[in-house]
């Protein structure tokens, strides 16, 4: 059997090979995995006509580079949110999409309570640099949840450009226009990881969504002790391989995933 050909792209944050440097481990040399980082970072500054478009053209380009017609895509927060975007687009690309915990999936009729949590997110941009990153992520966890502190000593450089770079997320998120039908129209497999102590209002309700109306190939996997900063592909690459790896290969024997 050839190699599974799988892109990999990062949130927002931390670059695609720090990322991912753990799954590609637990992943294996039968698995030829691409960490790919955003084009909102090849510059000092977020392009003037940076959009989640922009992203997909750069997935596209990556794989014809590569030769890949078709390849498996797998996206994590921002990134996440681009996989769906370019499962919209290019749906004839992919041959399954793993998301996990996508930032966003489009600017539709959702619950009460996820409406009211994402006017939150609205609300950092108008916060100063040292408060917009503390209130960014403490949005994304349950109340509850402990986050870590700030490593000691200066941020490494890239930390730089990251707060501008959100908000070009946070900005395309309220512009963009998710292909509603188009994405209803995917028909292969999509893969969830669920951090178990993530925000409820925020990716719980992405999931149950995305299950409920667009994808009939849906495969939810939870993972109760994680959260949406120490997730799955890094704190528990292991287990996270094997779910993707099953879910791979379900795609090439045309079997749904256990």
């Amino acid at each position: 059997m050839e190699p599974f050909r799988v892109i990999l792209l990062p949130g927002s944050v931390l670059p695609a090979g720090l990322a991912y440097r753990a799954l590609i481990q637990a992943l294996g040399p039968e698995v030829q995995a691409v960490a790919k980082d955003l084009e909102l970072y090849k510059t000092d500054e977020p392009p003037a006509d940076w959009t989640l478009d922009t992203e997909v053209d750069g997935v596209q380009r990556e794989a014809d580079e590569r030769g890949w017609q078709t390849f498996h895509l797998v996206g994590y927060s921002g990134g996440g949110a681009v996989a769906l975007a370019f499962a919209a687009k290019h749906p004839d690309r992919l041959q399954s999409l793993a998301l996990l915990e996508p930032a966003w999936a489009g600017n539709w009729d959702w619950s009460a309570a996820y409406t009211r949590h994402w006017k939150q997110y609205q609300e950092l941009e108008a916060l100063p640099p040292e408060q917009f990153m503390p209130a960014f992520m403490r949005l994304q966890v349950r109340p509850d949840v402990v986050l870590p502190p700030q490593a000691p000593g200066p941020p490494p450089p890239w930390m730089a450009k990251r707060p501008a770079g959100i908000r070009e997320f946070l900005r395309s998120f309220k512009e963009y226009d998710l292909d509603r039908a188009r994405l209803a129209a995917f028909d292969r497999p999509v893969f969830f990881a669920l951090g178990g102590l993530s925000h409820p209002d925020d990716y719980g309700e992405i999931a149950a969504r995305l299950a409920r109306v667009f994808f009939p190939d849906f495969h939810l996997e939870v993972f109760p002790h994680r959260h949406h900063f120490d997730p799955p592909h890094r704190i528990e690459p292991d287990r996270l391989a094997e779910g993707l790896r099953r879910h791979w290969a379900s795609v090439e024997a045309g079997t749904p995933a256990a």
